[in-house]
């Protein structure tokens, strides 16, 4: 009965796969949507995490109410509060009105705060009152409000991680992840990326009003050992690239690789073990750092190297009336060692990651959304950088 209606969910949402690791997740968020549980949503962008609170709110007591989804990376950290809790007429400039939040709007029906790990600290504490009590004070307002909404939250973060950084409260973490649901990324969904290649290819071609593309076998084999990084959502972006622009409705291997970025980076195999995956960088950004790091120790054993052979002291050669001799100066003082100090400095890695948000917007001319999405942070996250570089 279970997998009947887990097919029934897929088929209603538009869900393509058969991955088991899939279908827990559909059959965890069916088994708690009649409670009011709060659930988190997690894993890596475009995996398709909106669907699943949609799942919940269709399938719950309150899908007659309202479903609010809220993007808590791409609001700004100075107007957040509002929009979440509302305010009163005067309370900052350009409060022209007293204007409801979400939470007073979405009253008895279900609110979903995706990329809630973007959150600044002084909304988690008024989010995690709502949790705890149901209350709520509008910005400029000291009128205590009641609300009774259904949260269900989504994150591509390392909440752990971004716990013990201090940069998200361990008390919301757990009032949030009542009940955890974790989708797939789609490199261990190999037996349902041909599935999703067909479908978006058939979407394309109905949209469009073109016959649809097909992949020869030696394309089928390198779509099947793309990493695929962007996910669910890089593989259909993919797919209806080829399909306006290639002529040939055949795609063999030579144009498919075209369509894939950094291709000896992520052409990978896509069935791996948690052992091996961890030593295997995700991003562009981690290898450079690395190597920063392996620089910077090298750098240290050569500073280390010198100190020991000299004793703190280097034999200069100097001229003395046409005739050379050896001249003691303090180590402090030889200009090999200032050099050394100088590259150490120069190896910040802010310095790095500015020059990795330059050129990540220069590919993308400007678009701070897709450069985003490559360098793997959020748009508000991208924007206070640019800030903080002055890169505008």
């Amino acid at each position: 009965m279970m997998t009947k209606d887990i097919q029934q969910v897929k088929q209603r949402f538009g869900i393509i796969g058969t991955n088991p690791g899939l279908a827990r997740a559909i059959d965890v968020a069916l088994q708690v949507a009649p409670t009011d549980l709060s659930v988190l949503i997690t894993g890596e962008s475009g995996v398709g995490k909106e669907v699943f609170p949609q799942i919940i709110h269709q399938n719950s007591l309150r899908k007659h109410g309202q479903y609010i989804a809220v993007n808590c990376g791409a609001i700004p950290e100075g107007t957040i509060d509002s929009e979440l809790f509302g305010h009163e007429k005067g309370s900052f400039t350009g409060a022209l009105a007293d204007r409801k939040g979400y939470f007073e709007v979405a009253d008895n029906g279900t609110i979903f705060l995706d990329e809630v790990g973007e959150l600044p600290s002084p909304t988690q504490a008024r989010l995690l009152r709502v949790l705890e009590s149901g209350e709520f004070i509008k910005v400029g307002s000291s009128k205590v409000q009641k609300t009774n909404v259904r949260i269900v939250a989504a994150t591509n973060v390392n909440m752990r991680d971004a716990i013990m950084r201090g940069k998200f409260r361990e008390d919301l973490y757990y009032r949030l992840s009542t009940v955890p649901i974790q989708i797939p990324p789609l490199r261990e969904r190999q037996e349902d990326v041909q599935l999703l290649f067909r479908k978006f290819a058939s979407d394309c071609a109905e949209k469009y009003h073109m016959p649809s593309i097909y992949l020869d076998d030696d394309a089928r084999q390198l779509l099947l050992s793309y990493r695929w990084p962007g996910n669910v959502r890089e593989l259909k972006n993919v797919t209806e690239r080829i399909s306006v622009i290639e002529r040939d409705r055949t795609i063999t291997a030579d144009e498919l690789r075209m369509y894939l970025p950094n291709l000896d980076m992520e052409k990978l195999p896509a069935l791996i073990n948690k052992e091996n995956e961890q030593k295997i960088f995700s991003s562009e950004r981690e290898i450079l750092y690395q190597v920063l790091f392996d620089m910077k120790k090298d750098v240290n054993e050569l500073k280390k190297l010198v100190h020991e052979i000299m004793g703190g002291q280097m034999q200069v050669p100097v001229e003395v009336d046409g005739e050379e001799e050896d001249y003691a100066h303090p180590l402090r003082s030889v200009s090999p060692i200032q050099e050394i100090e100088t590259v150490e400095e120069s190896l910040a890695l802010a310095d790095v990651e500015k020059e990795m948000i330059r050129k990540a917007l220069e590919r993308h001319n400007g678009r701070r959304k897709n450069a985003a999405i490559e360098l793997k942070i959020s748009e508000r996250t991208l924007y206070r950088k640019i800030k903080e570089y002055d890169l505008e």
